[in-house]
């Protein structure tokens, strides 16, 4: 989008925002199955012309079945961690055959899902600060939700 003759004077920034809220405005659409009168009435809140929301509501409508496809393959909840395991990985060499004595960890996530989609361990490596960042995120998280669930 930003490579486009068409649109070389307009900021970028605002470029990435209108981008973004039309991204948005389709999703939405797509995941309440709204249809073109819910949409045009959207649109015509936010100020858009009727040209311009009679063209997005047709272009809306020939992907509608494409995106409603694409969304369903998601999935509706987000996957659950069951396991955590994980192993130190110590790397003597490198390509070029230097010592860099430079250990990390593999770390594995088992996950599963309430969908009936199966889905494959996240693995991913990381140094010990990174680990250490990790860990210190993942006790942030779980104070605060430990808070909320006081009030």
């Amino acid at each position: 989008i930003l490579d486009d003759p068409d649109l070389k004077d307009i900021d970028p920034i605002v470029l990435k925002h209108c981008h973004a809220a039309a991204a948005t405005c389709i999703l939405e659409a797509g995941k309440q199955k709204a249809d073109i009168s819910a949409i045009s009435t959207c649109l015509e809140d936010c100020k858009l012309d009727k040209e311009r929301i009679e063209q997005f509501c047709t272009e809306y409508q020939k992907n509608k079945d494409a995106l409603e496809i694409l969304l369903g393959s998601i999935g509706r909840s987000p996957l659950h961690i069951t396991d955590v395991s994980w192993r130190l990985e110590y790397q003597i060499k490198n390509n070029q055959l230097h010592k860099t004595y430079q250990p990390s960890y593999l770390v594995t996530l088992n996950v599963e899902s309430s969908d009936s989609g199966s889905h494959p361990d996240v693995s991913f490596s990381c140094t010990m600060e990174q680990l250490q960042d990790l860990v210190g995120k993942l006790k942030d998280a779980a104070k605060s939700l430990e808070r909320a669930t006081q009030m």
